[in-house]
């Protein structure tokens, strides 16, 4: 079968995708040819499809942030690489393609015990859990955090690691099949967003206190609640927008506890090389260890990905999936 990419000509639906052929040449100087085995899927693929996030490429987009394969052949000048190694990546785009070309100090090998499969899902979700809490909110041995939309990728990775370091994690999720995921993976507690108010679910559960960082990924219909949820100095870390981008928030938001708020970007946190062996060798130790498991919960062939992209919009998912080519 010829190679191929699932690319969009311009912003809109999923409908939009269509198969371009791929012809590549031979690796250049400092790049890597890479033939795919598994393509994780994930919610800024959709903001990338859509146009929230504008493009910049003068050209059919090509959406994706994250695979597996194998090396096919390294160019001249990279070393530590061979044809055979299997490694993993996250950068923004390009990644819905059964072969690319990268540049070779983006690529991370993958360890054995560690399939392709979970590797493809684990870059850009695990990587991201890697920064919130060893970064952006250092998480210690007795706190208490939120974390919204706890049964998606992120959020299973999250409440493992969470209970790992003696924090006590709190979820929220729709339904009781993905309360009981969340619940299933570290969290002390699973509010189900759609029978009660999360926000004063949290006070009771704290007593009233509040908690000291909320990790948010949903936005727009969060947003408010999660501020509610923090203890006075607590810390609103939005890194995603599943229900749309925020509005109304201003400053005086935080005076009701001099509280802190961010909007972190994984790939200002991987922009070295050093940084991204970091953390991935990080993560790749925590799920070998057995602090973090990792389970694909759909798959779905490439040329289907206009299914997996309305199945992640209606929130018919649950935690990681991915695209075989």
């Amino acid at each position: 079968m010829s190679d191929y990419a699932m690319a969009v000509t311009a912003p809109g639906g999923p409908e939009n995708f269509f198969r371009r052929a791929l012809t590549l040449p031979a690796p250049g100087p400092g790049q890597a040819l890479v033939r795919h085995t598994a393509i994780g899927l994930n919610f800024i693929d959709v903001y990338h499809r859509t146009g929230l996030y504008p493009w910049k490429v003068a050209r059919d987009l090509v959406p994706g942030s994250e695979a597996a394969g194998i090396v096919e052949a390294v160019g001249p000048g990279v070393a530590g690489l061979a044809p055979g190694d299997r490694v993993a990546y996250t950068e923004p785009l390009d990644a819905y393609a059964t072969i690319r070309l990268l540049p070779a100090d983006r690529l991370v090998k993958v360890p054995d015990g560690i399939s392709d499969e979970a590797a493809a899902s684990l870059m850009l979700k695990g990587l991201t859990a890697q920064y919130l809490i060893h970064s952006t909110f250092r998480v210690e041995s007795g706190q208490t955090v939120l974390v919204q939309a706890a049964a998606g990728g992120v959020g299973l990775i999250l409440g493992q690691w969470l209970a790992a370091k003696g924090v006590t994690a709190i979820g929220t999720a729709g339904g009781p099949e993905k309360t009981a995921l969340a619940a299933a993976h570290g969290y002390a507690r699973v509010i189900d967003y759609r029978a009660e108010s999360f926000a004063d679910r949290v006070r009771e559960m704290t007593g009233g206190a509040g908690v000291h960082v909320v990790y948010d990924s949903v936005g727009r219909d969060t947003w408010q609640g999660s501020l509610a949820c923090l203890r006075p100095h607590g810390t609103f870390v939005c890194f995603g927008q599943s229900s749309g981008t925020i509005e109304g928030f201003g400053m005086a938001d935080l005076a009701r506890g001099s509280l802190y708020a961010c909007r972190p970007v994984l790939f200002h946190y991987i922009a070295s090389a050093a940084d991204l062996q970091a953390r991935a060798a990080d993560l790749f130790a925590a799920v070998l260890s057995g602090e973090v498991r990792t389970e694909v919960h759909q798959r779905y062939p490439l040329d289907r990905v206009a299914d997996a992209h309305r199945d992640l919009e209606s929130r018919r998912t649950a935690g990681a999936t991915v695209l075989i080519p």
